[in-house]
């Protein structure tokens, strides 16, 4: 992709149940990011009121952070639903799956709601459609440590899945020989992408993980 000028990207991390401690970690990282690969610019809030479709409407890229419980009211609901059928991008990092389990809107937006996880522990990663440009910068597979999520349905037949994991290799999972982790698709006029790695401040000083979020950041925004 040639740059031409950066576009804006709203990171909003708003937590109404438990609060992950990464998230100063992943707002600096981000906005490290966008700085370092002249790309985009960040806006972080956790002010749920600028969830309205006149203040998104500035932005290419909505991008949840380990969001979790209600954290907005049906109004907000409503812009961001707006927002997505105008045409603009989601990204859904790690808790976002977590929230929101009153509007099935927002569960058909991330993909799938998160369940439980086990203990924080090592895994193995698996690249699924590895010509997908969101996963290009990674190996066929690879070692993370993380909380390996497991959720209430496996949407695979609604999204592209682009990393599974192994549950062989860990104990906890609890969702059988297909386990996605991340996935993308296209929704309601937009598009959505979501990880579910990203439970420490490691992951976002980690170049292979932030290709990942970057190459998905351009994905929903249109870019590539």
């Amino acid at each position: 992709m040639e740059n031409t000028e950066r576009f804006r990207i709203f990171v909003f991390s708003k937590t109404s149940a438990y609060r992950h401690d990464s998230i100063p970690a992943g707002i600096e990282g981000l906005k490290k990011l966008g700085a370092s690969t002249n790309t985009f610019t960040v806006e972080a809030s956790e002010d749920a009121s600028l969830i309205d479709a006149g203040h998104l409407s500035q932005f290419k890229v909505v991008l949840f952070l380990s969001t979790s419980g209600e954290f907005l009211n049906k109004e907000q609901v409503a812009g961001l639903k707006t927002y997505i059928n105008n045409g603009g991008g989601f990204v859904g990092i790690h808790c976002a799956s977590e929230g929101m389990k009153s509007e099935p809107w927002y569960g058909e937006l991330v993909g799938a709601y998160f369940t439980d996880h086990p203990k924080p522990q090592q895994g193995v990663v698996k690249v699924e459609n590895p010509d997908h440009f969101i996963v290009s910068a990674y190996p066929s597979e690879f070692q993370w440590f993380d909380e390996w999520y497991n959720f209430s349905r496996n949407p695979r037949n609604r999204v592209t899945v682009l990393l599974s994991t192994d549950e062989s290799v860990y104990q906890g999972g609890t969702m059988g020989s297909d386990h996605p982790l991340a996935w993308c698709r296209e929704f309601d006029g937009g598009r959505s992408f979501y990880t579910s790695l990203g439970h420490f401040d490691e992951a976002y000083q980690d170049e292979a993980f932030m290709k990942h979020v970057l190459n998905g950041i351009l994905w929903t925004a249109r870019l590539v």
